[in-house]
């Protein structure tokens, strides 16, 4: 993949309206602070803010088909929405508003990244080919060529997690290579609540957590509804498990045992 500069420009303007659950029909990404104050979820209808409980759209109304947030920043990619300016596919753009607004960073109009994280070397990000990068513009082809549904990582660590068809996918160099993951349980999702601390979710909802950074697993609960998107946060409670469903966001306060509605108090 070719090195581009990153574009000057401005994502198209920002607006905060009302929403409605409606508009995660399809939902590829949530973010959440360490805390639990900031909720934000990413949908083929732009970025819906359910930090109160309720879901409020803000920013631009782009198809974001990958989402990562790093420390202050926020990192999405996808296709821009109804009416906007900016290039198809958008490659990687960038907001540090809470995603108010996004910057240009690298790949437009070439690179659909479906799945994105963040780790201490750079981003990895796949669009059809496993790539990374540790400056936002060059991107460079990791070592084994997997195709993960999802990527997990973490800005403190090197670990990375991609969950694939074949299996669960471990990464100790920021992803530039891979090996697989012996006896680990086929999930669909994956997070990194800690350097250490790792959830994922199966197909079926099933929930398994590690406590050596994804080498090892254990069955915990169930997701009580079909997940779209998953992360996971620690606080001095333990770990908390967010997931994505039809109905709106479950929290999981236990470490992915028992799953109960998001009111909008989680970490407060």
């Amino acid at each position: 993949m070719g090195d581009r500069a990153a574009p000057s420009s401005i994502a198209s303007p920002s607006s905060t309206e009302p929403s409605s659950v409606a508009d995660w029909t399809h939902a590829h990404g949530i973010h959440v602070t360490p805390d639990g104050a900031t909720v934000l979820v990413a949908t083929h209808k732009g970025l819906i803010d359910y930090s109160k409980g309720r879901p409020e759209r803000i920013g631009p109304a782009n198809d974001y088909m990958g989402f990562t947030g790093g420390g202050a920043t926020l990192y999405a990619s996808g296709h821009p929405g109804a009416g906007s300016n900016l290039p198809d596919p958008l490659g990687l753009i960038g907001s540090t508003d809470g995603g108010r607004t996004w910057v240009e960073l690298s790949r437009q109009g070439e690179s659909d990244f479906h799945a994105l994280t963040v780790t201490r070397g750079g981003l990895v990000g796949f669009d059809g080919t496993l790539v990374t990068t540790r400056d936002l513009k060059t991107w460079t082809r990791t070592t084994n060529q997997i195709q993960p549904y999802a990527l997990a990582g973490r800005p403190d660590t090197t670990v990375v997690l991609a969950t694939t068809e074949n299996g669960l996918r471990r990464s100790t160099d920021a992803g530039r290579t891979w090996t697989t993951v012996p006896n680990a349980p086929v999930v669909q999702f994956a997070a990194l609540s800690g350097p250490s601390t790792a959830v994922g979710v199966a197909p079926d909802g099933t929930v398994h957590t590690s406590a050596d950074a994804g080498q090892t697993w254990k069955q915990t609960g169930t997701v009580p509804d079909p997940v779209q998107a998953m992360t996971a946060t620690k606080s001095g409670k333990g770990t908390q498990v967010w997931a994505v469903t039809a109905s709106g966001v479950q929290l999981s306060t236990d470490g992915g045992n028992t799953f109960n509605p998001y009111t909008g108090k989680a970490g407060q």
